[in-house]
């Protein structure tokens, strides 16, 4: 597979707005995850077992975890979530995983608008769906060096078909859910 490239010339004319997950859905996920288990929240520390969870994203803020945060690991669907808004009723492309979240309420994201998690170099999926919940197509995305520029690109080029509703964008080596961008 290959890496997107932006089509030459290509300036994209809207703005695209990575969601963390939503106030009142994270209300829930801290008490009961999608897959119907309550949370074990931990401290995020530099000296021991939590040690693999430093700079993983956070989707309730869209930043990475840092040392001494109470986080939760949780299974969310994020798909289902948005179905239940829009009436759709997506069937078996509903699906779960598991997101880090701030084990209590946080600010969400803060600071200058952005794309969260692009490091370049990194792989991930833009998976689409149409206003159904069902899968419209995807592709395989190498985050590029101008990580806004190509995010901006692939973007365009996903709601460049009418029957796009939403894109969620996920790694590609554990197929976590990094956030959605909703049809401007």
């Amino acid at each position: 597979m290959s890496a997107y490239t932006p089509l030459a010339g290509y300036l994209p004319s809207t703005v695209y707005v990575p969601l963390p997950i939503a106030a009142d859905a994270l209300k829930e996920l801290r008490d009961t995850d999608d897959s119907g288990r309550a949370p074990r929240p931990f401290t995020a520390r530099e000296d021991g077992v939590p040690l693999a969870c430093l700079g993983s994203p956070l989707r309730c803020c869209l930043r990475g975890v840092v040392p001494g945060e109470r986080i939760a690991l949780v299974s969310y669907a994020p798909l289902r979530r948005w179905a239940a808004a829009y009436g759709a009723e997506p069937g078996a492309y509903d699906e779960a995983g598991p997101v880090f979240i701030h084990a209590e309420a946080c600010a969400g994201p803060q600071g200058a608008p952005g794309y969260p998690f692009a490091r370049p170099g990194a792989l991930r999926t833009l998976r689409r769906y149409d206003a159904r919940g069902r899968i419209a197509g995807g592709r395989l995305f190498e985050v590029p060096e101008d990580c806004t520029a190509g995010f901006d690109g692939a973007l365009a080029d996903a709601f460049a078909e009418p029957e796009v509703a939403l894109v969620h964008v996920r790694a590609v080596e554990y197929g976590c859910f990094q956030f959605e961008v909703r049809r401007p």
